[in-house]
């Protein structure tokens, strides 16, 4: 399937069994896969239907989905030996969309050899499509994007976590760290268009992180773990560093080693 045809997919699909839900879910098509982590039965919808089309384009490719590992955790030991896969996370922001928030987004990413190669992110409410190819950029609704580095002292970079225990800590002479918007499909736009200059991540999965990685780094941006190496979507991570520039993310890390609790995100 060409970049565009996977795009319409995604579209077609959050138009079917997404948006029709928004605001209108009934206690009996939400659950808990663990406390706290909600699923729901448009999460469940949409990754049958996306998987379904991208297995017949890509027949030998692996499908990691979020909900079928859920269901088979096996399958992120095949998706880490796979030549080629897809990542699918069909409501990424799951707990914002049930609570009537719209920033929540559709995403898939295509891994070949080791590296993400294109990227889909639809945020259907926002009527936002972020599409990324490794070597030619990325695109906003097709319009190119491009992040400046930040260029700003370590005081004075904004910086957001998805680990609620770091709210209000200024490790390392950062800011007051302050919260993601709750959904990678969204914060990743989020530091490619300007509004936060990094983001540490405790989670790794590569259905949260490879689409808008790829999105990132074709910015101009940087993704690196904790351990100061450069995300790979296949190898296993220990923290995430989302930032405007890899001069930022080597600050941000070495602000990290003010936090006596950063060693929990590392496993």
């Amino acid at each position: 399937m060409d970049t565009l045809a996977v795009l319409s997919l995604i579209q077609d699909v959050a138009d079917r069994v997404i948006t029709p839900r928004f605001r209108d879910l009934t206690a009996g098509q939400v659950a808990e896969k663990n406390p706290g982590d909600l699923v729901t039965v448009a999460d469940h919808e949409a990754e049958v239907l996306l998987t379904q089309a991208l297995r017949a384009a890509y027949p030998d490719a692996v499908m990691l989905g979020e909900e079928a590992h859920a269901s088979d955790p096996g399958l992120l030991a095949a998706f880490r030996r796979a030549d080629h896969a897809f990542t699918i996370d069909p409501v990424d922001g799951t707990k914002n969309f049930v609570h009537g928030s719209p920033d929540h987004a559709v995403m898939v990413a295509e891994v070949r050899a080791g590296s993400t190669v294109r990227a889909w992110v639809w945020q259907p409410q926002h009527e936002a499509a972020y599409v990324a190819e490794r070597g030619a950029g990325v695109r906003r609704n097709g319009l190119p994007l491009t992040r400046e580095p930040a260029g700003r002292v370590v005081a004075d970079l904004r910086v957001r976590t998805s680990r609620r225990a770091w709210l209000g800590r200024a490790p390392g002479g950062l800011g007051p760290l302050e919260l993601t918007w709750v959904c990678c499909g969204v914060d990743y736009p989020k530091v490619v268009e300007g509004a936060a200059d990094a983001v540490l991540y405790g989670g790794t999965h590569p259905w949260d992180h490879a689409p808008g990685g790829l999105l990132l780094t074709e910015a101009g941006g940087f993704l690196g773990t904790f351990d100061g190496a450069a995300y790979a979507p296949q190898v296993p991570a220990r923290g995430l560093v989302a930032a405007a520039d890899e001069d930022t993310y080597r600050s941000v890390l070495e602000a990290l080693a003010d936090l006596d609790d950063a060693p929990s995100l590392r496993r």
